[in-house]
């Protein structure tokens, strides 16, 4: 009896499975990872190097993808910012040093966490948990469902921005970092408070990640770093929100 092919999820049969997608070349990473996340209730599917995850990306479409940054072809960095052309699935990057992990967060290539190996794949999936449960921001929808900041016009229940009438992409850790922001734009949130509002308060990684997402959406709102109207930096102490 054979396992599942390549492109066909383990543990599919689950109503209402998270996807995720595993990219790594070494099979007995890949194997444990998935067995694991499969075990845990997840469907998985896997990929051995970059051309193959982001083929396996665009037509199966993950929810999560667990991805090695040291791959065959294309490396993980590469890989992640093609992905984030097309999807904002969460991004979950593994890297073999733990120096590795200042290049990805100087780089700013867009993952939404990263584990050192080696890890433990409970902890890999604790992980992704707090991703997919993010909490949404208190508050009755209702009573703002938009909200206006100059040009600036954030749908919360649509998850939809747009600026000048634009529509502006992005990601669901920008959205979540704008939403977060934007609930409460007299308060400023110090990089712990962000982190706890997006990542969840369980989150125990880096928290320069909300640095790195910020500098994100800040690019997408075309703002200028020295003097930001929308995302704005509070020295010493966090963001906020501008008036725009």
């Amino acid at each position: 009896m054979t396992g599942p092919g390549p492109d066909e999820p383990r543990g599919a049969a689950t109503a209402g499975a998270v996807l995720a997608l595993v990219v790594d070349d070494e099979p007995a990473i890949r194997r444990v990872v998935a067995a694991y996340l499969t075990q845990e209730g997840f469907a998985v599917l896997e990929a051995a190097d970059g051309t193959g995850a982001l083929d396996l990306a665009r037509t199966r479409r993950p929810d999560v993808v667990v991805l090695d940054l040291m791959l065959p072809d294309l490396d993980g960095i590469e890989v992640c910012r093609r992905l984030r052309t097309f999807t904002d699935a969460y991004v979950v990057m593994l890297t073999a040093r733990a120096e590795e992990v200042d290049t990805l967060i100087g780089l700013s290539v867009g993952a939404d966490d990263y584990l050192t190996k080696p890890f433990s794949p409970r902890v890999l999936v604790a992980r992704i948990r707090t991703l997919l449960r993010r909490p949404r921001v208190a508050g009755d929808p209702a009573d703002a469902p938009v909200r206006v900041f100059g040009d600036l016009r954030i749908d919360v229940e649509g998850r939809e921005v747009t600026l000048g009438g634009e529509r502006v992409d992005l990601t669901r850790t920008e959205f979540d970092i704008l939403d977060t922001l934007s609930a409460r734009p007299r308060h400023v949130h110090t990089r712990r408070q962000l982190v706890e509002s997006v990542w969840g308060p369980g989150y125990v990684g880096d928290e320069r990640l909300a640095d790195v997402h910020v500098s994100h959406l800040r690019a997408k709102l075309a703002e200028d770093a020295r003097s930001p109207r929308y995302v704005v930096t509070v020295r010493g102490v966090g963001f906020k929100m501008g008036e725009g």
